[in-house]
């Protein structure tokens, strides 16, 4: 099954007239197209899946999200792939 992610976006950036981003995902950063939300804001927080910031939501919905997947110990599946 696939999820959506929520991540606070931290930067935004112009790459190859794609609005792209840095998102934190509770320590873990990744690069994000952001196009989907052009409106986006630093500060705010975004649904991510598969690379792609589908909507906003708001900080409260997206500690929702992050308890739920740290109750079912689904948080460390966010971290960067072991080498």
């Amino acid at each position: 099954m696939c999820l959506g992610v929520p991540g606070k976006v931290v930067e935004t950036s112009r790459e190859h007239d794609m609005l792209m981003g840095k998102v934190d995902f509770g320590g873990v950063f990744k690069r994000v197209c952001l196009e989907y939300v052009p409106d986006v804001r630093i500060g705010e927080y975004v649904i991510v899946h598969v690379g792609f910031a589908l909507n906003k939501v708001d900080e409260a919905e997206a500690q929702r999200v992050f308890d739920l997947l740290e109750s079912m110990n689904q948080i460390d599946e966010l971290g960067a792939p072991s080498s």
